[in-house]
């Protein structure tokens, strides 16, 4: 069974990690843990974009971005995935630079030193150089850059089903089983 990180950055677009919060919810079975990291502004960009503080209802364990006791801040214990999700362009250029200043940030360097999945869902537009090179440093380093970019073809009626086709993209690169549009099976 998998042990998977989520780590959700102040960047806005609060909705990829409601809609990734709650397909974890519905695949909880196939998890040893999942565990979730906060920065400071993640929960004020979710109250001001999706009116609510539902944030604080999911049955996760939950760590403070100060608390380097985390389990996945350590090789040791052998988690294999953390998705940052929607991932800062602050928090990219951190990681690019080996900056372990937080616990997201040291969550993502063990991913990367262990060989393991690291998954940041990029959330801005337009990139601009210093963006892009560090897009580069991380994916040269075996992480894998995952933009917030929907897709259309699965013709999604709401904003939560647009949401979905980024956030299912995030959990099929972590090596999660949901169920999903596959083009070409349905």
């Amino acid at each position: 069974m998998m042990k998977i990180a989520v780590a959700i950055t102040g960047a806005s677009g609060a909705i990829y990690p409601k809609v990734l919060l709650d397909k974890l919810t519905t695949v909880k079975e196939q998890f040893a843990a999942i565990d979730l990291v906060w920065s400071g502004n993640a929960p004020m960009v979710w109250e001001l974009e999706l009116g609510d503080k539902s944030f604080a209802n999911y049955p996760f364990a939950t760590w403070q971005t100060t608390n380097f006791l985390a389990p996945f801040a350590s090789g040791s214990a052998g988690y294999d995935a953390l998705i940052i999700c929607p991932c800062s362009m602050g928090t990219i250029g951190r990681i690019a630079g080996g900056i372990s200043n937080d616990l997201i940030t040291r969550a993502a360097d063990v991913m990367l030193k262990e060989r393991k999945k690291l998954i940041c869902v990029v959330r801005e537009t337009p990139y601009n150089l210093v963006h892009l090179r560090n897009m580069t440093t991380i994916t040269e380093a075996g992480g894998i850059i995952c933009p917030a970019t929907p897709s259309f073809y699965s013709k999604p009626q709401t904003i939560e089903e647009v949401a979905a086709t980024v956030v299912d993209r995030a959990l099929q690169l972590a090596g999660v089983d949901i169920k999903t549009f596959r083009w070409g099976k349905d």
